[in-house]
């Protein structure tokens, strides 16, 4: 299972959102930019992050994007679903269905008498990884990033970044 990139940079960007004064919001040029990403792939995960809800978009010349929500309410798998999309990550082809022997009926064609333990897993395995993903936050990864691991200076030096940029 492998995502693409555009929801690390989903994390790292809407990261950076968590903790903005109230009233201010960042463009996607100052997002990229900080992060060194193309502005315009950048812009489009935003889209798929505004559509999703996560993000709101403010108009104006000194418009730009905050989150819809507090950063407790958006978890990684809002992000990851708003990026890649909610198609599941397994798709059953019935192999089995198509093999020789089926054509002599066995298994018989019922997919009711004989279910596909292969999909019963993947599902379960994204329905885990679903539920782990649930229980990981804004607000937590952020708790963790500028509390637990990081020096406090870094979390000053962003958030001023930001907000020179946005005046």
């Amino acid at each position: 299972m492998k995502f693409s990139v555009g929801v690390e940079y989903a994390i790292h960007c809407l990261l950076y959102m968590v903790n903005m004064e109230d009233g201010k919001s960042i463009g996607i040029r100052d997002l990229s930019t900080f992060q060194g990403i193309s502005e315009t792939y950048l812009s489009k995960i935003y889209a798929k992050l505004s559509k999703s809800g996560i993000v709101k978009s403010v108009p104006g010349v000194k418009g730009g994007y905050t989150l819809a929500r507090s950063a407790d309410k958006i978890t990684f798998c809002d992000i990851v679903e708003a990026v890649e999309g909610s198609e599941p990550f397994f798709h059953c082809a019935d192999i089995m269905q198509n093999s020789v022997l089926a054509k002599q009926d066995l298994p018989p064609r019922n997919p009711t008498k004989c279910p596909c333990v292969i999909k019963a897993v993947m599902f379960e395995a994204e329905n885990q990884m679903k539920k782990y993903l649930s229980t990981k936050t804004l607000a937590w990864l952020y708790d963790q990033m500028y509390h637990d691991m990081l020096p406090k200076e870094y979390e000053t030096s962003m958030l001023e970044w930001f907000n020179k940029e946005n005046k």
